[in-house]
């Protein structure tokens, strides 16, 4: 079992930053592919980043993130991140940490096995 903490959302101006954490506890954090999720009111849970597990920790990004965030992974410290950089108003959602039970990383979110509670980011315009 790995349970997820997700800490960073908070309140932006389109333009800014902010740097979302995960922080993993209980079963080995190190063997876990971990992703990014967004869900915004009414609309469906969508795919943000996603980070092997060492693979030369290769990363997958969605299109409308590409070249504005960047997911890194610290084992040692059982961390996940997401820096989020020229945000818009259309980046506003509840983001979510997930956690496979495999190596690669993944685009679909049934093929996460643990998540956190979620974080909001709103972005201001």
């Amino acid at each position: 079992q790995v349970q997820l903490v997700e800490s960073g959302g908070g309140l932006a101006q389109a333009g800014g930053s902010l740097r979302l954490s995960c922080a993993a506890s209980g079963r080995t954090f190190s063997s876990n592919a971990m992703g990014w999720f967004r869900q915004a009111p009414g609309k469906e849970r969508e795919f943000v980043a996603a980070i092997s597990y060492r693979i030369g920790g290769r990363t997958y990004y969605a299109e409308y993130v590409t070249g504005r965030f960047t997911i890194s992974r610290d084992d040692a410290k059982n961390e996940v991140y997401l820096q989020m950089n020229s945000l818009k108003p259309e980046d506003t959602a509840v983001y979510y940490c997930a956690a496979r039970e495999a190596a690669y990383g993944s685009r679909q979110y049934h093929q996460y096995d643990y998540w956190g509670q979620g974080t909001q980011v709103t972005v201001s315009s």
